[in-house]
């Protein structure tokens, strides 16, 4: 029966890794588009797409939540007791991106517009890189299987930063292969190759991250350590 739990728990993790990713990358493009000229065609695009799925795709985190809760009661009494700093900021920043990405869209003054549209970038980069580094605690062996870990070390560490950067990285992919597809059903060209050119990006970068970091970790074992 745990199996069967397991593979399902997995499945709500893919989707939302997939779904949910797809959303926070959209915020790490929208903070990097550029000034309000340049980067509006982009913030525009972004809009188009969010809009109608970004609260329903976190439905699949609660779906995680709930299933690791009645599934395996001691895994998650030994993750939220370890990493609920991590988990704190993660739950912020949810909100935060949330409230960001509605205001900005209720509110009429520029300068209000202005500092919504930084919440939601902000905490859309934040967020992945929160839940990155839980995966990271957890997959170094830092999270005792009693729970009650060291609250820091646990997820500031190297593998969790590397977990972290990792999420940033491939969520923008993702983002940027949807908004690919969002151009293309638009017959924009322009944006569609911008949009491209972005997902190469993120690719490379999310290629070369885990290969620089494995050549630090041969060269000074000891930092990398977990010990």
């Amino acid at each position: 029966m745990s199996t069967v739990i397991a593979v399902i728990l997995f499945v709500g993790v893919i989707a939302y890794a997939l779904f949910g990713g797809a959303d926070y990358g959209a915020g790490f493009w929208d903070l990097t588009a550029g000034g309000e000229t340049r980067g509006h065609r982009v913030r525009e695009l972004i809009n188009l797409s969010l809009s109608p799925v970004w609260e329903a795709n976190h439905t699949w985190l609660v779906f995680c939540l709930v299933t690791i809760w009645t599934g395996f009661p001691r895994a998650f009494t030994a993750i939220t007791t370890t990493l609920y700093i991590p988990l704190g900021l993660a739950a912020l920043g949810i909100v935060a991106r949330g409230a960001g990405f509605a205001f900005r869209h209720a509110l009429t003054e520029r300068q209000a517009q202005r500092v919504s549209g930084i919440a939601f970038a902000c905490s859309s980069v934040l967020t992945p890189f929160f839940f990155g580094t839980i995966a990271g605690g957890i997959a170094s062996g830092r999270v005792p299987s009693a729970g009650h870990g060291d609250a820091l070390s646990s997820w500031l560490n190297p593998t969790s930063v590397l977990g972290g950067i990792l999420a940033v990285t491939v969520c923008a992919y993702l983002a940027a292969v949807f908004l690919t597809g969002q151009a293309q059903r638009r017959a924009d060209a322009s944006l569609e190759h911008a949009c491209r050119l972005r997902a190469f990006a993120a690719g490379v970068g999310g290629e070369w991250w885990p290969w620089s970091a494995c050549t630090s970790c041969t060269r000074t074992p000891r930092v990398c350590s977990t010990s």
